[in-house]
């Protein structure tokens, strides 16, 4: 089972307080049932690919800042495909 949609989603959980951007976000993975992180990349607008860019670098540094190697190639899935 793929779970980088998960992790994506607990990231997004630590700026919905700070960003509504980030919100919106957490709101469309939880509210679509996307098979994959590529179809979710896929219906994001250039907007939202750039703040989630932002974003996903951020959470990757502190990811391998706490060697959570899990985490950090779950995050980095998302942002390949972002790129």
């Amino acid at each position: 089972m793929d779970y980088t949609l998960d992790y994506l989603k607990e990231s997004l959980s630590n700026w919905v307080d700070r960003d509504d951007r980030a919100l919106n976000l957490f709101h469309k993975i939880e509210n679509h049932q996307f098979p994959n992180e590529e179809a979710f990349v896929e219906v994001l607008s250039e907007e939202e690919t750039e703040y989630l860019h932002d974003v996903l670098r951020k959470e990757m540094a502190y990811a391998k800042n706490e060697q959570d190697e899990v985490r950090y190639s779950q995050l980095s899935d998302v942002f390949e495909q972002l790129i």
